[in-house]
């Protein structure tokens, strides 16, 4: 069933009690079917019925009941699922297609394969010992670039740890992906946190932080101070479903509805919350179902289709700040790879599930459908692609194997404007320690 951009639920007592659609009276902008709060018009009154017999609580907006009756969690056979491709990248409705230039759609595309081609080289790094940790982004890229795509360049990305296509298709260099991974001198970070854990204020990307969800509501009070400057902007806050039931996500979601805030959640539900699945994460329709009840207009949509992440996101995006108010997207996809190099997937799941995925629903397969499908693209070229992006990684990756380790001494600057004494004073005992037993460290691996 399709449903229109804007349609309200409207709860409906007695018999089939459930969540209904209320069909809006004007609608704009792609077929998008987002699910939104609403006040619900009052039934007809009975006969006998006078105003004062209505109920004047001021936390809801409802109507008496005469009949003890409990809301079912089951009573809607559950959101859809917002698509614009089919698995073999036909456009299923000419009207949804965002009719993106071939250059756009080809930069969509080369963001994806580049990432990938960085996924398995940085991770068989690790395995090596060459770097401590990574996370790939195997069957999640369609989630990145589509939504990055639909962003202002000033727009405020708080991402999770796994949005690294979102750095990418903003222009960050495969060199600082590098560095940040080896923590070497070129790191923006100096060193000083796990790999994969990005940063870039030219680039409006907050650096990553590992605690899950605190980015949350964090990225409401960024949009919050953003609507009282008046600024135009949005903030794109990702996370996984995993993270949703974290109670920053409970926070976040109350202060943007009630704060009526310029931000896009951006919800990831790829299947797995390291090793639990959705099926023990939760009982209720995924994470879109609470839209609604937090006060957020919410939508579903195939994260594997990369022109429905794109549809959802600018149009949610475009709405956030033109209204100031809050919107949810969940993106329904599968991570193929591991949760990181620390887990080992096949522990909890079947080979033969991640390669139907693999195989079967994969975002860049869907694309590249959609470009041969079109003339624009041929094995040739993607042949010629897989070669060159290929050098381009390991180029950067063999430049940042290269470069020396931060000096020590910055374990102790960045935090104060001026450095306290006691700093110092732990500055200097190092100083005193390294000239004394500086022959037991590898001191010829860090910059002077």
């Amino acid at each position: 069933r399709r449903l229109r951009l804007g349609a309200s639920p409207v709860w409906r007592s007695g018999e089939g009690a459930g969540l209904a659609l209320e069909k809006p009276r004007h609608t704009r902008g792609p077929f998008l079917g987002i699910w939104g709060p609403s006040v619900p018009p009052p039934c007809p009154q009975s006969p006998q019925e006078s105003p004062e017999e209505r109920p004047q609580f001021p936390g809801a907006s409802a109507e008496f009941a005469e009949r003890l009756e409990f809301i079912q969690p089951n009573v809607l056979a559950g959101i859809p699922v917002y698509r614009v491709m089919d698995r073999q990248g036909h456009v299923l409705r000419p009207s949804e297609d965002p009719q993106l230039p071939k250059e756009q759609v080809l930069k969509l595309y080369k963001t994806m394969t580049l990432l990938n081609t960085m996924d398995r080289i940085l991770y068989e790094s690790q395995r090596q010992g060459r770097i401590s940790f990574y996370m790939t982004n195997y069957g999640e890229e369609g989630t990145h670039v589509g939504s990055a795509a639909a962003l202002e360049a000033s727009d405020l990305v708080f991402g999770q740890y796994r949005e690294a296509g979102v750095l990418l298709y903003r222009g960050y260099p495969l060199e600082l992906f590098m560095a940040q991974c080896y923590g070497n001198a070129s790191d923006p970070g100096k060193g000083r946190q796990m790999p994969v854990h990005y940063g870039c204020p030219e680039r409006h990307f907050v650096t990553i932080s590992s605690p899950l969800a605190t980015q949350i509501p964090q990225a409401v009070g960024a949009a919050y101070a953003i609507k009282r400057a008046d600024a135009s902007r949005a903030v794109v806050c990702y996370f996984g479903e995993g993270a949703a039931s974290e109670g920053d996500a409970h926070a976040g979601f109350n202060f943007a509805a009630t704060l009526e805030c310029p931000i896009v959640f951006f919800c990831r539900n790829n299947g797995y919350a390291i090793s639990t699945p959705t099926s023990e994460q939760y009982r209720g329709d995924g994470i879109a179902a609470r839209g609604p009840g937090y006060g957020l207009l919410s939508i579903r949509v195939d994260g594997n289709d990369v022109f429905a992440v794109y549809n959802a996101t600018r149009e949610a995006r475009r709405r956030a700040v033109a209204e100031n108010q809050p919107f949810l997207i969940e993106a329904m996809t599968y991570r193929i790879g591991h949760h990181s190099t620390s887990d080992d997937s096949s522990a909890y799941r079947s080979v033969d599930e991640v390669n139907y995925w693999d195989k079967q629903d994969h975002p860049i397969s869907r694309l590249r459908h959609y470009m041969a499908n079109r003339g624009w693209w041929d094995e040739e070229e993607e042949k010629g692609w897989r070669k060159s992006s290929r050098k381009m990684v390991l180029e950067a990756f063999e430049q940042a194997e290269r470069e020396p380790k931060p000096p020590p001494h910055l374990l102790f600057s960045d935090v104060y404007l001026e450095m306290p004494p006691r700093l110092r004073r732990q500055r200097a005992e190092l100083e005193r320690h390294l000239e004394t037993y500086g022959e037991h460290y590898p001191l010829q691996q860090f910059q002077k």
